[in-house]
Formats: structure tokens, C-alpha cells, sequence
């Protein structure tokens, strides 16, 4: 289901005090104003982000890390009116928020802490879908990288190019596509037959689907995030099983969208099935 930022912000407001207390205070130091400027998330920036967060509409927030360009650690909340005049053209317009890690993180705790990590971040999330994985570390929009990440992103199926702002006034209650962790909730789940329904369907001995409060449900590719490499055979066989699994509700950019051309956008969507 859609919802708007009124019905989920406090349940936001949970997740981001537990990746606070997972990554430690120091890991988001700087906040994006109203005009796009960072400003320093001391006392007193904290204190709008958290008026921010109790606004009664709507709730645009980002978050990161300072004098790190990579920006490593970052939060990203669009909590959206969905019953607004602005998105009454947008019926796959939803809200959305994101929780960025840097790969030293993962290393230096490991992939079990990341997994209960994210399963902790959702927990009081209502997600229709969400996903956990491996993403090239960029805080522009796909039509603004620079070198050879877009062409790199085909080599290597199982990173993301995260562009969360512009895909959930989009995607409505459909599935981004197989990740390390797949979260599915309704109506993706109950279409599947519930978590049982999508065990019975899925036969790689990596992968395991938990249940979740909620009819709702986790899908673990495996003990690792893996990027796969097309050039030296690793296909990632896991992925491309639960993509298949998945292909009726996978997104798919609308057209409108001209980052690229079309052809290598569906390219992109298919990775994991042609």
C-alpha cells in the first residue's frame, strides 16, 4: 500500500534513531536546507530536522556525512502528501527513505550485523517493497555521473545506481528488481501466495525467505551482498531466479525519463533476465 507522510513519519522517525545508534553520532553531521545548502546538523539542525519530521504534509529531509564527498552515510526521507493537487497525476507517486552504509562498515562488522541492520530499519516501516545491496556511492542523479559508472553498472548486475527521488514518484507498489535483501509486503506478497507461496517458488540453496510481522517478508541472497561480474561468468544464478520470480511486478522507468537511451534502460531492467 501507498502512504502518505502523516501515517509513516513516526514509524521514519524509529528507523533513524536505530541507524543513529548503529553508526554513531558523528556519522551525519551536515543537513540539505530549503534551498539545497548543507548546514551544520548541530543542536539546532537537529531540532528542524525534528520539527521537519512532525510537519502534518509532507517532509523532505536529506542527511549526511561532512567533509566526505563520497558521502558514505547518508539518510534520504521524501515523505510525501499522496492526496494532494501536486500528485493527483502521480498514482505511482509513494514515500520513501533510504539509509546509506559505507562498504568499511560492512567489512569491519560484517554481513550479519548489516543484515540485522536493515531488518531493524524496516521493522516499523509499512514498505510495500524495499531492498538492501550493494550501490556505486554517488549523491547525483544518473544523467550526472561522470567516467565509466554507467557503462560499469552492466558489468556488474548486482550494484544499484540509487535515484530514489525521482523513482518513488513512480513506482508505486512495484519491486525494483532482486537484491541482497528483498523486502516485500502487499499487495507484491499476497499475490505470491505469502511467504510460504514465494518459498515454494525459490530452489537456489542460498536463498532464504523470512517472515515478517506484519504480512510482510525478507528474501537473503545468500551470506554476502554481491556485486557479480558478467566479464569473468558470475551471473549471480540467485538473482536472476528471484528477478524471474518477480518479473510481473518489476518497475519499469517510464519514458518520460530520457537520462538515457530507452533501449539501455530496458537493457538495464532485464539484467537479470536475458
Amino acid at each position: 500500500m501507498r502512504h502518505s507522510h502523516a501515517e509513516i513519519s513516526q514509524g521514519v522517525r524509529r528507523s533513524l534513531e536505530t541507524y543513529l545508534r548503529a553508526t554513531g553520532p558523528s556519522a551525519l553531521t551536515l543537513y540539505a536546507d530549503e534551498e539545497g545548502d548543507h548546514q551544520p546538523l548541530d543542536d539546532a539542525g537537529w531540532e528542524i530536522i525534528h520539527d521537519t519530521m512532525q510537519l502534518p504534509r509532507m517532509a523532505m529531509i536529506d542527511l549526511s556525512g561532512a567533509g566526505n564527498d563520497q558521502q558514505s552515510y547518508r539518510f534520504i526521507y521524501r515523505g510525501r502528501f499522496l492526496e494532494g493537487p501536486s500528485l493527483k497525476n502521480k498514482p505511482g507517486a509513494v514515500s520513501a527513505v533510504s539509509f546509506w552504509l559505507p562498504t568499511e562498515f560492512l567489512e569491519e562488522h560484517g554481513p550479519e550485523r548489516v543484515r540485522g541492520l536493515a531488518m531493524e530499519l524496516a521493522s516499523p516501516l509499512p514498505f510495500s517493497t524495499g531492498y538492501a545491496g550493494l550501490s556505486f556511492n554517488s549523491a547525483t542523479r544518473l544523467e550526472q555521473m561522470q567516467g565509466d559508472t554507467p557503462k560499469l553498472r552492466f558489468r556488474y548486475p548486482g550494484m544499484e545506481v540509487s535515484d530514489m527521488s525521482w523513482v518513488s514518484l513512480h513506482i508505486g507498489t512495484q519491486v525494483r528488481g532482486p537484491s541482497w535483501l528483498t523486502f516485500l509486503g502487499q499487495p507484491i506478497l499476497g499475490e505470491l501466495g505469502g511467504a510460504f507461496g514465494l518459498r515454494a517458488r525459490l530452489r537456489h540453496p542460498e536463498t532464504t525467505v523470512q517472515e515478517m510481522e506484519g504480512d510482510r517478508a525478507v528474501v537473503s541472497l545468500g551470506p554476502w551482498p554481491e556485486a557479480g561480474d558478467t566479464e569473468q561468468g558470475n551471473v549471480l544464478p540467485a538473482y536472476r531466479e528471484l528477478a524471474r520470480v518477480l518479473e510481473p511486478w518489476l518497475y519499469h522507468e517510464p519514458k518520460l525519463h530520457t537520462v538515457q537511451s530507452m533501449e539501455d534502460t530496458r537493457r538495464w531492467e532485464r539484467r537479470f533476465l536475458d
